[in-house]
C-alpha cells in the first residue's frame, strides 16, 4: 500500500458519502414536514381561539350598536318640526337596530365570508373605502398630536 492510495476498496468512499448525504436529506425533509405540520396546527388553534373570542364578544358589540340606535332615535325627536331630517335619523336608527340583530344572530365566520364576497364583487369600492379610512385616521392622528396654539403650559411663551 502506498501513501497516495486511499484505504479500502476503490470507490467505496464516494458511495458512503452519497448515502450519508441522502440520509441527511431525508432527516431534514422529515424535520421540515414536522415543523410545517406544527405550524399549521398552531395557526389553526390561533384562528379557533380568535373566532371563539370574537363570538363571545359579539353580544357586547350587538348591545353597543343597539344602544347607538336608541341614541340616534332619541336625537331625532329634536327634529319634530323637520320631518325629512327626522325620517333620516329614524332610518339610520332602524339600520343600526338591524345591524345589532344581525351581529347577535350571525357568527364571525359568516361576517368574514360576507366581507370577503363583497370585496370580490366590488374591489374598487373596498380600495376607495380603505383609502378614505386611512385618510381620515391620518387626519385624526395629525390633529390630536398637534400642540394647541394658546397653551397655558408654564414653559410656553406667548408672542
Amino acid at each position: 500500500m502506498t501513501a497516495n492510495q486511499p484505504p479500502g476498496p476503490m470507490g467505496a468512499e464516494p458511495a458512503n458519502q452519497a448515502a450519508d448525504w441522502k440520509a441527511l436529506r431525508g432527516d431534514v425533509e422529515g424535520i421540515a414536514d414536522v415543523a410545517a405540520e406544527r405550524g399549521r396546527s398552531f395557526v389553526e388553534a390561533a384562528r379557533s381561539h380568535a373566532t371563539d373570542y370574537i363570538d363571545q364578544r359579539k353580544g357586547d358589540a350587538a348591545r353597543s350598536v343597539t344602544d347607538l340606535a336608541t341614541s340616534v332615535r332619541e336625537s331625532s325627536k329634536t327634529f319634530e318640526a323637520q320631518p325629512n331630517i327626522r325620517a333620516f335619523f329614524d332610518s339610520a336608527a332602524d339600520g343600526l337596530e338591524h345591524l345589532g340583530t344581525s351581529i347577535e344572530e350571525r357568527s364571525f365566520s359568516e361576517f368574514y365570508e360576507d366581507a370577503e364576497a363583497f370585496a370580490r364583487r366590488a374591489p374598487v369600492a373596498v380600495a376607495v373605502a380603505t383609502f378614505l379610512t386611512g385618510f381620515v385616521v391620518a387626519r385624526f392622528i395629525k390633529s390630536t398630536s398637534a400642540a394647541p396654539l394658546n397653551s397655558t403650559h408654564p414653559t410656553s411663551h406667548r408672542l
